[in-house]
């Protein structure tokens, strides 16, 4: 049957679309279990429950209720699913029988629980929880009497990391290690101290984990992360890795002598590629196998729709030599095969988002999303590249709306670098017809635009504007060189790339109209946004989110500006501060004419909201276009993962100003 597509997307439609995540393969690889997450459209809240699938396409949802369930993982002889939930009222881990059933909660932790692991034996489940220096995992009424006399408390701080983006303000909390014995209930913690710890896995024989840290007498100005190993039994530890970088995601070969790790050494501070290395167990010898791979080992897509998404890391093969893993390149991912000889060669890499990956034996069920196609899993046979969709989760909605293809372009920079793009026609598009452009700028700066479904530019195009988007230099995907390239230089040549992008649109797509274009971005895209308007007037409305205006007090009120700053501006505040300020944006918001709607997060702690506040009032005293919006309890993640009823609101005030300013 075919359908008739009767109109474009809304914002509103946020609420219609699903989304899925984390497929694990059960051990036997005859069924696999993932999320699925929705929104209730009456509470405002999201959703997530487990479906349990086979390979054939037979899908049958597990857990059910007005909950968030995540996390699924199988037990080692496939008879349960272990899984996070906060049906309880806090994040808890739970198990349910892989045939169906009731969930048993497990963890009773008194700040809850997550990132279950099982042991290779299945009596014991490895997990990661937070905790006070004077509290208990289960102490539940110390916990309430303590909340309950420290309303009026005063927090007292005396680290420099005292607060995060994520969790707000740390309140002395550290995240720690624990065992818990399924049959018994019994829980052990595993670590302790004023450190943070992230579960890694087990040992194939079970008597080891490994473990991501940095618990060295500097870990509060440290920037760095080590795997270590440890000992179940005796709590003892040795670290595997040199304190020379950032290094996690340890995953042990299944004859227990290799644990492969993603990392790099900082040579490029924030800006480095991430790698593959290998560390030889008997000869505790640690080499990078990806050392000539000049790409970005992991996703690193800028998107706003995918929730729940993990990180896969590096996955075996049985044979213990070989492995699967995603890789970022030229604005897609793909699955890459790669060997402890060093062998790395593609085995999935079309135009598309591979957002998630589970493999058993050479078969894979993957995550892909693109322009017009949300994202779905698909079964992969690694050995024959077959592909063959598993879910269709969007499938009835999106018969009824028109979405907008991306369309690559590539262009010259000034200087001669090659730079990569897309461009979106509006929906209804019509051949002769000239139509309001708006260039959209991506955060990171260090992330990459990509192939794949883009909430915000399906609301622009519907409302007919076309959409131009690019990956200027700063951006991962094209290599080491490339991505560091902005550092030291925000607002020089990638400024530069963005106008090459927006003249290029002009000269080479009849459809864009030159004398209505518009721009927005968000984070270090927020910046730009703000770089751009004060640097040119070539644009007639902008719209500028979660920025940094400022980045003489972005250094002390960001959670990571003391360190981000001198990474990325190769400058700090106590020597540059001439630097910092000739590259912050509210130093020429006196050259501002340009229409601009300021759109930022009351909690955002990555991008304070005074970075907002400070450029809306300079704009405001000079009697100059704009407006504010403010999103309370809104952190930086407002756009992706915030709450729906203002991701929903965010949309239509940059939609409602675009068709304000542009027509």
């Amino acid at each position: 049957m075919t359908y008739k597509k009767t109109r474009g997307i809304t914002a509103e439609d946020l609420y219609e679309l699903k989304t899925v995540n984390d497929p694990q393969f059960s051990p036997d690889g005859d069924r696999f279990v993932f999320v699925e997450t929705e929104i209730n459209k009456d509470k405002h809240e999201y959703n997530s429950h487990l479906y349990v699938g086979t390979v054939d396409g037979t899908i049958t949802q597990w857990t059910f209720g007005d909950v968030r369930d995540g996390s699924p993982r199988w037990s080692p002889d496939g008879k349960k699913i272990a899984f996070v939930s906060n049906r309880s009222g806090k994040q808890q881990i739970y198990c349910i029988n892989a045939n169906g059933g009731e969930p048993k909660q497990l963890t009773y932790c008194v700040n809850g629980a997550r990132n279950p692991i099982w042991s290779p034996d299945g009596k014991q489940i490895l997990f990661v929880t937070s905790l006070g220096p004077d509290e208990s995992i289960s102490d539940k009424e110390k916990k309430k009497k303590d909340e309950d006399e420290k309303k009026l408390e005063p927090l007292v701080v005396e680290r420099i990391r005292y607060k995060s983006d994520a969790a707000g303000f740390l309140d002395n909390k550290n995240q720690h290690l624990a065992v818990i014995d399924v049959s018994t209930g019994a829980v052990e913690q595993l670590t302790s101290g004023e450190y943070d710890y992230t579960a890694g896995c087990w040992s194939p024989d079970g008597t080891q984990i490994t473990f991501v840290g940095d618990i060295s007498e500097e870990s509060d100005y440290n920037l760095i992360s080590d795997v270590y190993v440890m000992s179940v039994s005796d709590k003892r530890y040795q670290k595997i890795t040199a304190s020379t970088g950032s290094f996690g995601n340890p995953s042990w070969s299944p004859d227990g002598k290799f644990i492969a790790l993603i990392g790099h050494e900082q040579e490029f501070a924030g800006a480095t590629l991430p790698k593959v290395w290998l560390y030889t167990v008997e000869s505790a010898e640690l080499t990078c196998l990806t050392s000539e791979l000049d790409a970005y080992v992991g996703d690193c897509v800028a998107a706003d729709f995918q929730l729940g998404a993990s990180n896969s890391g590096v996955i075996w093969n049985e044979d213990s030599r070989s492995f699967y893993f995603i890789l970022s390149n030229h604005g897609s991912t793909g699955v890459y095969y790669g060997s402890i000889e060093g062998e790395v060669y593609p085995s999935l890499f079309e135009n598309q988002h591979v957002f998630a990956l589970t493999v058993n034996n050479h078969k894979a069920v993957v995550g892909i999303s693109k322009p017009t196609e949300p994202g779905d899993l698909y079964h992969l046979d690694l050995s024959t590249g077959e592909l063959n969709q598993l879910t269709k989760v969007n499938e009835s909605f999106l018969q009824e709306v028109e979405l907008s293809d991306a369309e690559p372009f590539t262009f010259q920079a000034p200087d001669g670098w090659e730079i990569n793009g897309w461009v979106m026609k509006p929906v209804g598009y019509e051949e002769g017809k000239k139509y309001p452009t708006i260039v959209e700028v991506h955060g990171g700066p260090h992330a990459m635009y990509a192939n794949t479904y883009f909430h915000e530019f399906q609301v622009l195009t519907s409302k007919g504007f076309a959409v131009v988007f690019t990956n200027p230099r700063g951006s991962h995907g094209y290599g080491q060189q490339f991505v560091d390239a902005v550092r030291g230089d925000y607002g020089g040549k990638d400024y530069l790339d963005v106008m090459a992008a927006t003249d290029y649109a002009v000269r080479h797509f009849d459809f864009v109209d030159e004398t209505k274009l518009g721009v927005t971005g968000g984070s270090y895209g927020g910046f730009m946004t703000n770089w751009i308007v004060g640097h040119t007037n070539r644009f007639k409305a902008a719209v500028t989110q979660r920025s940094i205006s400022n980045w003489l007090s972005f250094y002390g009120v960001s959670d990571i500006g003391y360190f981000f700053t001198e990474w990325e501006l190769k400058g700090n505040l106590l020597e540059d501060a001439e630097k910092l300020w000739n590259h912050s944006p509210l130093k020429y918001v006196g050259n501002v004419e340009t229409p601009l709607l300021i759109i930022h997060g009351e909690r955002d702690f990555r991008c304070p909201i005074e970075q907002a506040e400070q450029f809306y009032v300079a704009l405001k005293h000079q009697k100059k276009p704009t407006k504010f919006v403010r999103f309370p309890g809104a952190n930086h993640e407002l756009s992706r993962s915030g709450n729906p009823k203002l991701r929903v609101s965010r949309l239509n005030h940059i939609k409602g100003w675009f068709v304000e300013y542009l027509g």
